[in-house]
C-alpha cells in the first residue's frame, strides 16, 4: 500500500496485490466498506463459539430487529444472540441459535443499580434469580451481574460514593448468594468489567462504575469461590483500563466464563483501523482451553452484515 492508502480498510484490489502472509493477514482483516463479504466469512474452524449482541443493531441506525440479525447470524455461523429477555428465546430458537447469556432482567441500563448498593442489592438478586429461573428452564448457560456504580445514588454524582472496599464486600455477598442459587439451578453468573475512560457516548464507556479495573472484578470472583460465579472478560474493556490483555487471559484462564469483543478505539469493527488483534487474542482463548462464548459486541459504522461477517472471520482462528 501507498503512504496515503496506511490505516484504511484493505480492498480486495489491494489483497490481489499481496503475497503470502501477508496477503492472509489481511484478507482475515475483512472488506472496505460497501463491499460485500466472500461465502468464506461463514465460521468453520469450530474453535471459538461466536454470538452477537442484539442491543448493537436494535438501537443502531440500522435498526434490526431480533428476527434479522437471527436470520443474518445462523448464516454466519454464529451459534447465539444474546443478553435477552427469556421472552426474545423463541425467536432465536427457531433459527436453530441459543442465548449465550442473559441479561439480568433489571431496567436500563441495567449496570447502574448493581450488587455493590445496599439500596439495590435487593432488588437486583431478586430480580435476577427470577431470570435464573427461566435460564434453567429453557438451558441459557449463563447470566450477566454488575458491580454497579460506585455513587450511593447512581443518578447523583454529589451523593457520596461507596469505598472499593465497601463496594467489593458488598459485590461478594450479592455473587455468593446468586452463585449458591446458580449450583441449584446450574446457571452461571457472570461479572462484567467495564471502562470509566470513555464519556464519548452511553455505550462506549461508563464513568461512575465501580468495576472498572479487571484485577479488581477478578479478585471479588475468587473471593466469591464458586465454579458458578465467572468473570466476564470483555476484551473491549480490559483493552482501554488494563490492556496486556493475552498475559490477562492466561492469568485468569481460570475465572472466565464469557467473552465480550469490539475495536478500540470507538467501540466500533474488529477491522485493521483498531488496536486489537482479534485472531491472536481468539487464539490466546483457544489455548488456554476456553470452551466458552465469544459474543460480538461493537457498534457496526458501516452495512452491519458486512461488519459482522468481517468479525466472524477474525474470529474464526
Amino acid at each position: 500500500m501507498t503512504k496515503s492508502e496506511f490505516g484504511k480498510e484493505p480492498t480486495r484490489r489491494h489483497l490481489l496485490g499481496c503475497g503470502g502472509a501477508a496477503a492472509a493477514t489481511l484478507a482475515a482483516c475483512g472488506a472496505g466498506a460497501g463491499e460485500a463479504e466472500p461465502q468464506w466469512t461463514r465460521a468453520v474452524n469450530g474453535r471459538i463459539r461466536q454470538s452477537v449482541c442484539l442491543w448493537c443493531y436494535e438501537s443502531s441506525e440500522w435498526a434490526w430487529d431480533l428476527d434479522t440479525l437471527a436470520q443474518h447470524a445462523a448464516s454466519l455461523g454464529i451459534q447465539s444472540v444474546e443478553l435477552l429477555a427469556p421472552e426474545q428465546w423463541p425467536t432465536v430458537k427457531k433459527h436453530g441459535l441459543e442465548c449465550a447469556i442473559a441479561g439480568n432482567g433489571m431496567p436500563a441500563p441495567p449496570f447502574t443499580k448493581g450488587l455493590n448498593n445496599p439500596r439495590y442489592q435487593e432488588e437486583v438478586v431478586a430480580v435476577t434469580k427470577k431470570t435464573m429461573d427461566a435460564c434453567a428452564e429453557h438451558g441459557v448457560p449463563s447470566i450477566i451481574a454488575f458491580t454497579g456504580y460506585k455513587w450511593k445514588d447512581p443518578d447523583d454524582p454529589q451523593s457520596g460514593e461507596i469505598s472499593l472496599e465497601e463496594g467489593a464486600r458488598n459485590t461478594v455477598e450479592g455473587l455468593r448468594e446468586l452463585a449458591a442459587y446458580g449450583e441449584e439451578k446450574e446457571v452461571t453468573v457472570c461479572l462484567e468489567m467495564l471502562n470509566t475512560r470513555d464519556d464519548t457516548h452511553p455505550m462506549k464507556g461508563h464513568p461512575g462504575y465501580q468495576g472498572d479495573d479487571i484485577d479488581y472484578c477478578a479478585d471479588i470472583i475468587a473471593e466469591v469461590g464458586s465454579p458458578r460465579a465467572k468473570l466476564l472478560f470483555d476484551i473491549y474493556h480490559v483493552q482501554i483500563m488494563n490492556g496486556d490483555v493475552i498475559r490477562r487471559i492466561g492469568e485468569l484462564r481460570d475465572l472466565i466464563g464469557h467473552v465480550h469483543t469490539a475495536g478500540n478505539p470507538g467501540r466500533n469493527e474488529l477491522h485493521l483501523r483498531q488496536e486489537i488483534h482479534y485472531p491472536s487474542v481468539m487464539e490466546a482463548l483457544v489455548d488456554i482451553g476456553y470452551e466458552g462464548y465469544v459474543g460480538q459486541e461493537f457498534i457496526p459504522t458501516r452495512d452491519p452484515l458486512d461488519s459482522l461477517a468481517q468479525a466472524v472471520r477474525l474470529c474464526d482462528v
